[in-house]
């Protein structure tokens, strides 16, 4: 390496931000992912037993995947290949393959590909990697923030083992950004950063679990600070707080960067929530909204609702889901429930947003707190498995349509019908499918309750003494 090289080197790591300087070396440095790093665990084992195969890392961004890559490369002493899917080709992976299994050959060492973003691959381009995956040629770990079962082929997933990675908690994140503020060689070790207490605190929350955003926002503050325009160097009692660097009160060395809460909140953007409107994140959010409806939680409804919409859900499929879960999981229990649903959705077509959340709202928390009843669910569900699997019933004769001419003359159709309304109470023992096909079994709550009882007495009615009365012969 000669002198120009060895420039370019330092420059390169300097203009590398603060998340990449801070990337963990050692497994002892990876902050998160207990569950399968840990002592003991799965991956720990493979990579102290030195029996590591192609690996697929699935969750969201932030969470480490590309920096356990790195530290997986340097703790097998393996060449590191990374590649992005989004701008790689079939033929740049075919080369890296080819360049691969040469230096195999050439120097019995393998190489790690770090394929980030795998879902990225169509199927051909994947099958590509095959080959070469299993016969060893190259370790494969694939970085994916998509469900690996949905994005990535079957085969290719065969020869992988999947390791699902968890959003970094609080004090994970702590850790890391106490450790970039102390780290001198990597960090930002060698200025005088005094963070606060609440600054802190909200970096961990606001981050949502993302190691990169939270470093991030971190040096922005920084560096912010020490922009000429925002410098003070006037010593400043500590308690006056303000952004920017003030020179310590004990005169000269570096000057103090103060980061304080609103430091912290001017140096990190508005949440990014992760949502893809055909992924997992969508399904995952409708499900936990459907869920939190039927256990009868407007809190947690009212969340996912705001989760969902802040995402970029549309509102459209929201109020969608509620016509159909006023009368899946409501239904009469509640009779007004379909009314106030389709009225939202109706608001949602009208308003659109941002006002129609507060529709959305009205609905879900009614529907939350509704009394539930999925009896009318079960009962089409047994009617349909019946008339797709069982015996076909003929329409008997006394209910068949009679309007036309000869219909009753030539067939005898609806000669023998009942007109209900010419009955006492609007009701006549009469058979409109076999005495003993029941479907609908009506709930104890809400209303419901009463449309049981009244069930229950017209069930036992109809298997006593029939019905004396007149029978009109009109029409249904």
């Amino acid at each position: 390496m000669d002198l120009f090289d060895s420039m370019r080197d330092g420059n390169r790591a300097r203009a590398r931000p603060l998340a990449a300087r801070m990337r963990p070396r050692t497994l002892d440095e990876f902050a998160g992912q207990e569950h399968f790093l840990g002592p003991g665990k799965l991956l720990r084992r493979m990579l102290l037993a030195d029996r590591l195969n192609s690996l697929i890392f699935y969750g969201p961004p932030g969470s480490g995947k590309t920096a356990l890559a790195h530290v997986i490369a340097a703790h097998t002493k393996s060449r590191f290949k990374p590649l992005n899917a989004v701008s790689a080709g079939t033929k740049e992976v075919r080369e890296l393959l080819a360049e691969a299994r040469q230096h195999l050959e050439d120097h019995d060492e393998r190489t790690i590909l770090f394929l980030d973003e795998i879902h990225r691959f169509n199927k051909a381009q994947q099958d590509v990697l095959l080959p070469d995956v299993e016969e060893g040629v190259v370790i494969l770990i694939g970085a994916t923030t998509q469900n690996p079962f949905f994005a990535i082929n079957t085969p290719l997933l065969s020869r992988s083992q999947i390791f699902t990675f968890e959003p970094l908690t609080r004090d994970h994140i702590r850790g890391l950004i106490l450790r970039a503020i102390a780290d001198k060689e990597r960090g930002l070790g060698k200025l005088n950063v005094r963070l606060t207490d609440d600054a802190l605190a909200f970096l961990c929350e606001v981050c949502d679990g993302d190691a990169r955003r939270a470093l991030t926002a971190l040096e922005i503050g920084v560096k912010s600070a020490l922009a000429p325009e925002n410098q003070n160097l006037t010593p400043q009692p500590p308690s006056l707080g303000g952004k920017g660097a003030s020179r310590s009160p004990v005169g000269g060395g570096i000057p103090e960067i103060l980061f304080d809460l609103e430091l912290a909140r001017d140096s990190i953007q508005r949440k990014v929530l992760e949502f893809d409107p055909t992924g997992d994140t969508h399904y995952d959010l409708a499900s936990a909204f459907i869920k939190s409806l039927r256990g009868s939680d407007p809190d947690a409804a009212v969340y996912w609702l705001a989760r969902m919409l802040e995402s970029g859900e549309d509102p459209r499929f929201v109020a969608r889901r509620l016509v159909i879960f006023a009368s899946e999981d409501v239904g009469n229990a509640d009779p007004q429930a379909i009314l106030i649903a389709n009225a939202a959705w109706e608001a949602v077509e009208r308003v659109g947003l941002p006002e129609c959340r507060l529709n959305l709202s009205h609905a879900v928390c009614y529907l939350a707190t509704a009394p539930k009843s999925n009896a009318c669910t079960v009962a089409i569900g047994k009617a349909t498995k019946d008339v797709k699997e069982g015996r076909t019933l003929p329409v008997p004769k006394h209910l068949k349509d009679s309007h036309y001419r000869g219909a009753k003359e030539e067939f005898g159709h609806g000669t023998e019908y009942k007109y209900a309304h010419d009955f006492g109470d609007g009701w006549v023992d009469q058979e409109y499918i076999p005495a003993d096909v029941e479907y609908y079994h009506p709930t104890d709550r809400g209303f419901e309750a009463k449309i049981k009882a009244r069930l229950e007495e017209l069930r036992k009615r109809k298997k006593g003494p029939p019905n004396e009365g007149p029978s009109s012969g009109q029409p249904e």
